[in-house]
């Protein structure tokens, strides 16, 4: 049984008497002690998707399908059993560490605070708990001490990785944990998660718009386009070999130094993706996609496995391999 599973879920938020289709039909799984990264532009559907896995989403929103937490389905957990998996079975590193610690609170209170909530354990336990948490991620013990303006961005990113293993989760979702940190202390995250993962054996959900850094932090990768799944497979083989055009572009947008493939030929995609309530008719990615058929414009591809990967484009359809 897998830890996480996504069974057809679709989102639907209701603005100004007007239904917007954030998701739509997504299935995926994870298991223990595997990487699922997630990957697409803005408004792609990637932090709305995993939203479900804590039942975060906005009361605008309708969601159907299941999302299954170690069998149970989230969406029909009364709120008592929601509120009691949130940090011990499932926990989130939110995206902007900058904005997401309190900042008229230390460090120490503020990582103690789900330890005696959830686990009811003393405030001199929470605090040798806090210890060994800064310890795991890197961070000296008196950082308990200071407070979150004390800390540099990298070091304030390692405090919302360790918030989110206080009560020991069986699975992590962390929505962009990288972003605006400089490429050395975003190479240390990295690290820091890839080793809880092989350690603690809990699953972790990445969420990010860059291709490469997935490729090498994770075991699969889906790729996300107008609020569903366009490609899935193994992490190397997305990044490397893409099948979808879209994957293709976001492959090339994050060259590897060195690859002659990008030497003489940098890569870009024009345009934006569509607004999820105005899809265009047929494949959504077609009015930027510079191999489109006719056939394209006409019918939406079903997401189709060939191999172990799963894409959603016609031409994969028809050769089995992106022509």
């Amino acid at each position: 049984m897998a830890l996480l599973e996504f069974d057809d879920v679709s989102i639907t938020y209701h603005s100004r008497g007007v239904d917007v289709p954030a998701v739509r039909g997504v299935t995926l799984s994870v298991a223990a002690g595997e990487t699922l990264g997630i990957a697409g532009e803005s408004g792609c559907g990637k932090s709305t998707l995993t939203s479900t896995v804590l039942r975060m989403q906005p009361k605008s929103a309708t969601v159907t399908g299941e999302v299954r937490l170690n069998g149970r389905n989230v969406l029909t957990l009364p709120w008592g059993q929601v509120r009691a998996l949130r940090w011990a079975e499932a926990s989130m590193v939110f995206q902007g560490a900058m904005h997401a610690l309190n900042p008229v609170q230390r460090v120490g209170d503020q990582l103690a605070e789900p330890l005696v909530l959830h686990n009811r354990v003393s405030a001199s336990k929470a605090a040798v708990r806090v210890s060994e948490l800064l310890e795991m991620v890197g961070l000296p013990a008196r950082s308990a001490r200071v407070y979150p303006h004390q800390l540099s961005g990298g070091q304030k990113q390692r405090v919302m990785i360790a918030m989110a293993l206080a009560c020991e989760p069986q699975l992590i979702v962390a929505d962009e944990p990288t972003t605006a940190l400089d490429v050395m202390v975003q190479a240390q995250v990295l690290d820091v998660l890839q080793g809880l993962v092989r350690e603690l054996g809990v699953g972790l959900v990445f969420i990010s718009h860059d291709l490469s850094v997935l490729s090498t932090t994770c075991d699969r990768i889906a790729v996300m386009y107008a609020g569903r799944v366009v490609e899935e497979g193994p992490a190397a083989d997305v990044f490397d070999h893409p099948q979808h055009p879209y994957a293709t572009a976001l492959a090339g947008a994050f060259p590897r130094v060195g690859d002659t493939r990008y030497r003489y030929a940098p890569s870009g995609l024009p345009g934006d993706p569509p607004f999820p309530g105005d899809l265009p008719v047929g494949c959504p990615f077609h009015p930027r996609c510079p191999g489109a058929m006719d056939e394209c414009r006409m019918a939406e591809p079903p997401l189709l496995q060939i191999g172990d990967r799963r894409s959603a484009c016609l031409r994969v359809h028809s050769t089995g391999e992106r022509s």
